[in-house]
């Protein structure tokens, strides 16, 4: 069996590193996102669709394994695309954004920032150059323990300010064209709800997880980054997940 970890934005593959250092399995697998700490591969245009594809493929590559898929942020939201085409590629799988599958979601602020044309590049413009422990406050307001809201800071590079600006501008209407197909899902899934995140709708995923037929699994009194806050009560619930898959 293999453990694929998906990250989210403004992130790399190292925000998974303090709960895969907690997780009692030796089979885990960290993918990163094209643009996000590595290169985009020649054509790659950073759309909601490509990355889908991208996923899809790496997957693949893994054919005759028994896939346990977790993703968080954008991570978790290609998860709920991924599921809902393919299915078969997984044994199973969790997310924290299956809100994105819901036709009522709505986007938070920064990402309707992102997804204005010229306030969109504004915002990473006036980023440039400011101090690394000025811009890593916003993720220690958001409960980030500091050593790791300055290395998310010091990771982005303008490849990534374009590949979020690419992602989020392809996907203004997520909701409302990947709702459809996320139903019924025949594979075990898990739907984690941060009780403290302001970025996605607990509402959503909950009513989401249902239409999916997949469990919920409440982290009370943590945030959109739980991974980087409590990795060890993050942990507990995947494996507590896993562990039931067995039954």
């Amino acid at each position: 069996m293999t453990v694929v970890l998906v990250h989210g934005v403004p992130e790399t593959s190292a925000v998974w590193d303090p709960l895969r250092a907690v997780l009692r399995r030796d089979d885990v697998r960290v993918l990163g996102l094209p643009g996000f700490g590595r290169p985009r591969p020649e054509g790659f245009t950073a759309t909601k669709e490509e990355y889908v594809a991208w996923l899809t493929a790496e997957l693949e590559d893994l054919a005759g394994q028994d896939v346990d898929l977790v993703g968080h942020d954008w991570g978790g939201g290609l998860v709920v695309r991924l599921v809902s085409l393919r299915p078969d590629l997984v044994r199973s799988w969790v997310t924290d954004a299956a809100g994105l599958g819901h036709a009522d979601f709505r986007w938070h602020d920064l990402a309707r920032l992102w997804q204005t044309p010229g306030a969109g590049e504004q915002f990473f413009e006036r980023r440039r150059g400011l101090p690394v422990e000025e811009l890593a406050l916003p993720y220690e307001g958001f409960g980030v323990p500091r050593e790791h809201a300055l290395a998310m800071v010091a990771e982005a590079d303008e490849v990534m300010a374009g590949s979020i600006l690419a992602l989020y501008r392809s996907a203004v209407d997520v909701g409302r064209e990947w709702s459809p197909a996320f139903a019924g899902v025949p594979v075990p899934g898990l739907v984690l709800v941060a009780s403290e995140d302001p970025f996605l709708d607990g509402d959503a995923a909950r009513a989401a997880a249902a239409r999916a037929g997949a469990a919920v699994a409440e982290l009370p009194g943590l945030g959109h980054w739980w991974l980087l806050q409590d990795p060890a009560a993050g942990a507990a619930r995947l494996e507590e997940f896993w562990n039931s898959l067995a039954q």
